[in-house]
């Protein structure tokens, strides 16, 4: 399927065609009439999975605290900090990280950690899939050929990126505004959306994702993502970037 512009901006969500992340919420919703997470107030997106639908890659209790314990702390945290600011009351989350430099200090440092962690989660639960794994295909495989030349060098170099990040973070595969993919990786909850990237993959190397299952090894963790990525979602993303790229 070929997405046109306007089909790319409903996919990528409402006025945030270079961002990538706005449909999240709303494609994440259980059913239609569910508030998008997006906007303010903020909220926890519904899961189309359970928590233990990823076992035995990502256990069930992790999932679960993930969810409700680590997401839902940024998603307080980000209503209770813009609450006292009007000025900001009719920005989705998109726009709050696009233009962090026009928000002063200490403000902008809570709204960098928690309404991007917030864009981060809430892209992360769409990059899943209890049948997820195998290989993109389509644009997205042809694209990850070119760039990488094999499945396999594209799998070590996101790995071997996403083990040299010190402390926490997060790994991305985005599509830049130029055109080609690139593997990127970003400390804390910072977001790919202030480097105008449009992310099809992520995966958050926050210890939280992974220790209660897999300790401190972190690679294991990384290999079982390949378990679980949904490359469908993926290809749509990359279908919408191409589009609102404006890329041939």
């Amino acid at each position: 399927m070929t997405l046109t512009r306007r089909d790319a901006i409903k996919v990528i969500g409402g006025g945030a065609a270079l961002l990538g992340l706005g449909a999240v919420g709303r494609t994440l919703a259980a059913d239609g009439g569910a508030a998008d997470p997006l906007k303010q107030p903020f909220s926890l997106p519904n899961l189309t999975y359970t928590f233990d639908s990823m076992e035995p890659n990502f256990d069930r209790e992790t999932m679960e605290i993930h969810y409700t314990k680590h997401h839902a702390a940024y998603v307080k945290n980000a209503n209770a900090a813009l609450a006292g600011h009007p000025e900001l009351a009719d920005k989705g989350a998109e726009d709050i990280i696009r233009n962090l430099d026009s928000v002063p200090e200490p403000l902008r440092t809570t709204l960098r950690d928690n309404v991007g962690g917030h864009l981060n989660h809430t892209f992360w639960w769409r990059s899943l899939s209890a049948r997820g794994g195998g290989e993109p295909s389509g644009e997205l495989a042809d694209a990850i050929y070119r760039t990488f030349q094999s499945f396999d060098e594209f799998k070590k170099r996101f790995k071997d990126t996403a083990m040299k990040r010190f402390g926490s973070g997060w790994e991305w595969l985005t599509v830049m505004k130029t055109g080609p993919l690139r593997i990127h990786s970003t400390a804390n909850q910072d977001s790919v959306l202030a480097e105008q990237q449009i992310p099809l993959i992520g995966l958050d190397v926050w210890e939280h994702a992974y220790y209660l299952r897999y300790q401190n090894v972190r690679a294991d963790y990384i290999d079982a993502f390949w378990e679980v990525v949904d490359w469908e979602q993926a290809g749509r993303n990359y279908q919408a970037a191409r589009a609102a790229y404006d890329l041939a």
